[in-house]
């Protein structure tokens, strides 16, 4: 996951109200319950130290939620008196959450935003193809190729001249997969898929993958369920893109403990030092690891987060704040491009932080 849409909260001071609501509201209990939630966001903020201009900021903006276009909940991100940050949730908080921190609260957003990985749906026929985004959130619109429209089909005699249009046609089907597969190939470029899923004419389907640049043709795969007409969407084309997202979510994953065995960099102290020399490729985070309600001291800017506090001191900030470790590793993170992958095994990293990094000192000797 790339937290380059957390950039809003980088460089601006602290502390922070973090919050993650549930916003459903289906009936009149619904409602009551929602309202009841928001006051008690707003005491646990006010208990914790907050302002109260960025206490209002949250009430406002939470108060503004329409139900309807948030049925799973929201998180908010605020300080000096305005809100920094909102992002939509894809699935509901356990139970409604808020804190004032030094730093934002960002490792629960890893599992409630669920952004990655990207799916660059192409519905495509011999004609042309529609490009659609897709992911947690809302499909977005990704483009859209028109090729050859003429000649489109072919004649059922078998007549000389009929049989010199027909190759005419074939002629057309083949350009216009080539067109498809690299206006395809720009779209994965350029919407930062991960996985593209291939829908619509099964003879087309197979003739723009093989079109496809290698490394774009690595990660496609193809479905029989949907295609480019109006109407043919359906709840099997659902779950296809489900699927292949989870596929390459599972071998990412693999992939990323597999290196991370090799060459472990994991504890609180290691990781710290690789941050703040931008050393760090892709932050492993297990969720329930102890390590991440470790304490660091972090400054105003990313760059300044140490185990000790004199250490903190030492990298300019005069007053350093006590801190969790996934806070500041996160933060770090985002404002380095730093990946953030989640995994789940049990036993790795130690402590639920690790790292896959862009380079170590060994490799500079």
């Amino acid at each position: 996951m790339r937290l380059s849409f957390l950039q809003p909260l980088l460089d601006r001071p602290g502390p922070w109200a973090t919050v993650y609501a549930d916003t459903a509201q289906h009936d009149e209990s619904g409602a009551k319950r929602r309202e009841l939630n928001l006051r008690e966001t707003c005491r646990t903020l006010e208990r914790e130290g907050a302002d109260p201009a960025t206490v209002e900021a949250v009430r406002a903006q939470l108060a503004g939620v329409v139900p309807g276009e948030e049925p799973a909940g929201r998180a908010v991100f605020a300080s000096g008196g305005e809100v920094a940050l909102t992002r939509s949730l894809v699935r509901p908080p356990r139970s409604p959450f808020a804190c004032w921190a030094p730093l934002p609260r960002l490792t629960p957003l890893l599992d409630l935003a669920d952004e990655d990985p990207r799916c660059l749906v192409a519905y495509v026929d011999k004609a042309g193809a529609d490009f659609e985004l897709r992911g947690a959130a809302r499909p977005s619109d990704a483009g859209r190729v028109e090729g050859r429209q003429y000649p489109m089909h072919r004649t059922g005699t078998a007549q000389w001249n009929e049989r010199h249009f027909q190759f005419k046609v074939e002629n057309t089907w083949e350009h216009n997969a080539a067109e498809i597969a690299a206006a395809l190939a720009s779209a994965y470029e350029e919407c930062g898929a991960d996985v593209v899923l291939l829908a619509g004419d099964p003879r087309e389907r197979v003739a723009v993958r093989e079109r496809l640049p290698g490394p774009v043709r690595a990660v496609t795969a193809q479905t029989r369920h949907g295609g480019r007409a109006a109407g043919s969407e359906s709840a099997a084309l659902e779950e296809d893109v489900r699927t292949v997202r989870r596929q390459f979510e599972r071998a990412r994953a693999e992939e990323a403990l597999d290196r991370f065995r090799a060459t472990p960099t994991e504890g609180v102290p290691a990781l710290v030092e690789a941050a703040r020399e931008h050393r760090i490729d892709t932050l492993l985070v297990r969720p329930d690891g102890p390590a991440l309600a470790r304490e660091t001291w972090v400054g105003a800017h990313p760059d300044q987060l140490a185990v000790r506090r004199t250490d903190a001191r030492a990298l300019g900030e005069s007053d350093p704040a006590c801190a969790r470790a996934d806070d500041a590793l996160l933060r770090s993170a985002a404002a380095t491009d730093a990946d953030v992958l989640v995994v789940a095994h049990e036993s790795l990293p130690t402590g639920g932080l690790g790292a896959l990094l862009r380079w170590t000192y060994e490799e500079e000797r």
